[in-house]
């Protein structure tokens, strides 16, 4: 009886089936009708289902990046390589500079309230085949609308004077950092051999280097006539460090012996011998913002460099 009623219903759907059929089947119009799922942009601000998209949607003058609510819109991105992910930013127009100059990942000191302790490291491509003027570019927070112009600098400043400033010129292969607060010694300035000897009356960060030329080999080239059988000073000197400054000689010291530490063991003595030396000028320049406070948030942050016309050369998040 049961085999029976399951032969009884499969029956009527083929039945069904074969008048479906004999009307038109998946063609006939009423197939098109009846109710459907809106298109994304009718459907008044609920939600729908799409499938998974690339990281990147490339197309015309935009560049779509997930993360946001929605997705973030990179607009007039003109570049040959995937701008970086910059959550709830916008890259904006790109720099001819951008591949040239990069920026480092990440603030040193972000989480310091000091904006002395704070900085970012740029750099110029090595190979790039041609120095890049940096002064009036711009570091900008999309996060919290904080600006600072990149200044002028002195390349080889002098300690007690004025020094004159010039565009700060960054030569392939060569880095600067980017300080948020002010200069110890008033000016943004390119590091060199002699440069360790700030350290003695100021603080920096990061540390300066401490490179200076060796006291003894100062003392056997500047001291002069008669040095070999001053064994006082030899044995005084022999036990100072590099770039330490010498603010009163020994008690006893002769007078060759004084006058060397007074005009050779200090930064503007150092200066006068040695800037003409092949490797007198650093790598790096100091650059300094000025600020009293903070430049950049501890946390979800978005940092931006841009050229002298507003167009940006590189960008990250954190």
């Amino acid at each position: 009886m049961e085999m029976h009623d399951a032969w009884f219903f499969i029956g009527i759907f083929v039945f069904i089936f074969l008048i479906w059929i004999a009307t038109g089947g998946p063609m006939n119009p009423i197939a098109f009708t009846g109710p459907r799922l809106a298109q994304p942009d009718v459907l008044g601000g609920g939600t729908y289902l799409q499938l998974p998209r690339a990281p990147f949607g490339v197309g015309g003058a935009n560049v779509v990046l997930p993360g946001s609510s929605g997705e973030t819109s990179v607009t007039n991105y003109t570049g040959t390589e995937p701008p970086p992910v910059i959550t709830g930013g916008i890259f904006g127009p790109s720099s001819p500079y951008r591949g040239v100059v990069r920026m480092s990942r990440y603030i040193s000191g972000a989480v310091s309230s000091e904006p002395k302790n704070e900085y970012v490291e740029l750099s110029v491509a090595q190979g790039t085949g041609a120095p890049v003027n940096i002064s009036g570019w711009r570091l900008s927070s999309d996060s919290t609308g904080n600006t600072a112009v990149i200044p002028k600098g002195t390349e080889v400043p002098i300690s007690g004077t004025i020094n004159a400033s010039q565009d700060i010129i960054i030569t392939p292969g060569k880095r600067a950092l980017i300080i948020s607060g002010s200069s110890p010694i008033g000016a943004s300035f390119r590091e060199n051999k002699c440069i360790g000897y700030f350290s003695s009356f100021q603080q920096f960060n990061p540390p300066l280097p401490q490179n200076c030329p060796v006291p003894s080999d100062e003392l056997s080239t500047y001291y002069g006539a008669g040095y070999i059988r001053d064994v006082a000073c030899i044995e005084y000197v022999n036990k100072l460090s590099r770039c330490q400054v010498m603010l009163s000689p020994p008690v006893g010291a002769t007078g060759a012996c004084q006058n060397f530490m007074v005009q050779y063991l200090n930064y503007n003595g150092c200066v006068g011998a040695h800037q003409n030396d092949a490797d007198f000028k650093g790598d790096t320049w100091r650059i300094y913002l000025g600020r009293t406070t903070p430049m950049w948030r501890t946390k979800y942050e978005i940092v931006k460099l841009l050229d002298s016309t507003g167009k940006t050369v590189d960008a990250f998040s954190y």
